[in-house]
């Protein structure tokens, strides 16, 4: 899978499911959850962001809806597989963060 075997567990606040860290990178899995979930775990990781180089979403197909809400913010790129799709996030340069007002709600 795309997660390190050797990352780490981490707390991550307002998360459903895992997050993991390893070489300064975030990773979390949502690809087996429905929807809020990928929308309000991504949300989680990206706040962590200043921290972190970058976070490495695992999902079931492409956020579409995340990407409109959070592009002012952050660079993505995302990556196609037989059975799930890879979303890599990083952090826009010289760009402060707020994602306190970002509906979490998904259209799917």
């Amino acid at each position: 899978m795309i997660i390190p075997k050797d990352a780490k567990q981490i707390e991550v606040k307002k998360a459903t499911v895992p997050f993991f860290e390893k070489d300064n990178i975030l990773y979390f899995d949502t690809s087996e959850t429905a929807i809020p979930q990928p929308m309000i775990n991504a949300l989680a990781g990206l706040e962590l962001l200043e921290n972190y180089s970058k976070l490495v979403m695992i999902n079931h197909k492409i956020p579409l809806g995340l990407f409109p809400k959070i592009e002012i913010f952050f660079d993505y790129e995302v990556e196609e597989f037989e059975n799930f799709v890879k979303v890599t996030f990083s952090k826009k340069k010289d760009i402060l963060i707020n994602l306190t007002n970002i509906n979490s709600n998904c259209q799917g």
